[in-house]
């Protein structure tokens, strides 16, 4: 089985920490999303965070090509708790700097003031992608989610500690392919 992992492209406002603040594609996010989307294709079934900048994009493209789209509250992105819908310069001018630097060290023991614990972050990811590759048949899935879903996954996959998420580039509307073997006794 393969899973394409796609971000949401790019999101109005710019580059913020939306978690589960509800932020819009721009036209170019959009459009980026469908030429990624089309150049690792096709897709046997789609899989989407209930984020309008992921749900929109999935529901679209699963009409567009009649696959199955399953939405999943667990793709959703970690909410940040106090940095939530801002920027890093905007944490950095409010004297965040110190902080911020922190959680890219290492987030799960320097986590956003009142943000979701990285451990259940961590927790619910895992969950979904063990639903979502226990998925009958060898076919290909899209998995249209946020860039911390994808770091989290990319970590898990490669047996990395979650002071590694920061080292994965996952720009907006970036797709990582990602072959699953089957489950022993499934």
């Amino acid at each position: 089985m393969q899973v394409g992992l796609l971000r949401h492209g790019e999101v109005e406002g710019g580059p913020r920490f939306n978690g589960h603040t509800d932020a819009r594609l721009t036209g170019r996010g959009w459009a980026r999303m469908h030429e990624t989307a089309a150049a690792h294709g096709p897709w046997d079934r789609v899989f989407s965070s209930p984020l309008d900048r992921c749900a929109g994009f999935a529901r679209n493209y699963a009409r567009r090509h009649a696959l199955p789209l399953v939405v999943d509250e667990r793709l959703r992105e970690m909410h940040f708790g106090a940095w939530e819908g801002r920027s890093m310069a905007a944490i950095e001018a409010g004297g965040g700097g110190a902080a911020l630097a922190r959680f890219w060290r290492d987030p799960e023991r320097h986590p956003p003031p009142g943000a979701e614990p990285l451990a259940d972050f961590r927790a619910r990811v895992l969950a979904a992608w063990t639903d979502i590759t226990a998925a009958p048949g060898e076919g290909r899935s899209l998995v249209v989610t946020h860039g911390g879903v994808i770091r989290v996954l990319l970590c898990h996959l490669q047996g990395r500690p979650a002071a590694d998420l920061a080292l994965f580039q996952v720009a907006p509307a970036s797709l990582h392919l990602v072959t699953v073997a089957p489950c022993a006794g499934t």
